[in-house]
């Protein structure tokens, strides 16, 4: 289950690429918006997003959701582009324990506002127990992976990166990767990731 960045719908061109990816690797996919997003749509807004803390209840709320439509033997791992996936990486832990998750994916973590690096959002990413698969782009403003691999990630938390990529896993001509490569390369990791984890108990 996938939740969307702060500033695109989950029926993003990006999103529908990235499902489709998944979906072709064998995954059922669901995504969600969360209220301030669909509100935005309705009346045509742009209204910020909520600090990410307050909308950890949308997102159990969305799990909540899903559990009971679960086939027997199907897990579900949740996270997000950018700030869905931070969001789900607040929830996870609470989810995990509660064994209502079997893992979790953040495409494009926003390890800091892009130009802060001291302003660290990884606290939290420290002690995490979840199994969690991070698919960062080389040169993400919201974390490089020279800042990243020095952060001391708990060592449930598995961060592959893709080649000269950015927020959005666009790499510049010449690098030897392509969005379309990079966007390949993660829908790859994230099935042979969701398909290493254990099975529920």
């Amino acid at each position: 289950m996938l939740a969307a960045g702060a500033g695109a719908p989950v029926t993003s061109a990006w999103m529908e690429r990235m499902a489709g990816l998944l979906a072709d690797a064998g995954l059922s996919v669901l995504r969600f918006d969360f209220s301030y997003m669909t509100a935005r749509s309705a009346e045509g807004s742009r209204r910020p997003p909520p600090k990410a803390e307050k909308l950890v209840g949308e997102y159990d709320a969305a799990v909540a959701a899903v559990l009971g439509r679960l086939d027997t033997g199907q897990r579900l791992v949740i996270g997000g582009k950018s700030m869905g996936g931070r969001v789900a990486s607040l929830a996870a832990q609470g989810l995990f324990d509660a064994r209502k998750i079997a893992g979790l994916v953040c495409l494009g973590y926003p390890f800091h506002p892009p130009d802060k690096p001291l302003s660290l959002r990884t606290a939290h990413l420290a002690t995490l127990t979840c199994p969690t698969l991070i698919v960062q782009g080389e040169r993400d403003p919201f974390g490089v992976r020279s800042e990243v691999e020095g952060y001391g990630l708990a060592p449930a938390i598995d961060v592959r990166w893709l080649v000269d990529g950015d927020h959005d896993f666009k790499a510049r001509r010449g690098s030897g990767a392509t969005l379309a490569t990079n966007m390949q390369a993660a829908a790859g990791l994230i099935r042979d990731f969701a398909e290493g984890l254990p099975q529920m108990r």
